[in-house]
């Protein structure tokens, strides 16, 4: 089962009080030589796909996932509509710091999540499709 969505937008603060600027990605997918992994909730030991394909566009972190059964759980509450949120897993290389939070300029980037609750409310699922690009 495939799906594309975003696991981060530029420009907007998330809940944590960060936003990720336009280019914080670049390094580490340019530098990036094994598949990300998409990770239930945030759990290493709860692996469902890979990440075909991250890029940046003018919106944020697009990515294109493959998940793993199409049978389980996790695509099983996809289909239902029951989890949509994408998230991703990083550190933080450069930012800036203010009193409103951190404008992130580059980040490593170690996973991509299907989450119930993003950090950023519109980083979302916009596609499930076995033809997903």
């Amino acid at each position: 089962m495939k799906l594309a969505g975003y696991a981060a937008l530029f420009g907007k603060r998330d809940a944590g009080r960060d936003v990720i600027e336009p280019g914080a990605f670049a390094r580490t997918l340019a530098e990036r030589t094994a598949p990300l992994p998409l990770y239930w909730q945030h759990r290493p030991d709860q692996r469902i796909g890979w990440i075909e394909q991250a890029r940046e566009d003018a919106r944020g972190l697009r990515v294109i996932a493959t998940i793993d059964n199409p049978g389980g759980g996790a695509a099983a509450a996809l289909k239902r509509g029951a989890v949509t949120g994408l998230s991703f897993g990083y550190r933080a290389r450069r930012f800036t710091r203010s009193a409103a939070g951190r404008d992130l300029t580059e980040v490593d980037l170690f996973e991509v999540s299907l989450v119930t609750h993003p950090m950023q409310h519109g980083a979302r699922v916009h596609l499930l499709d076995p033809s997903a690009a």
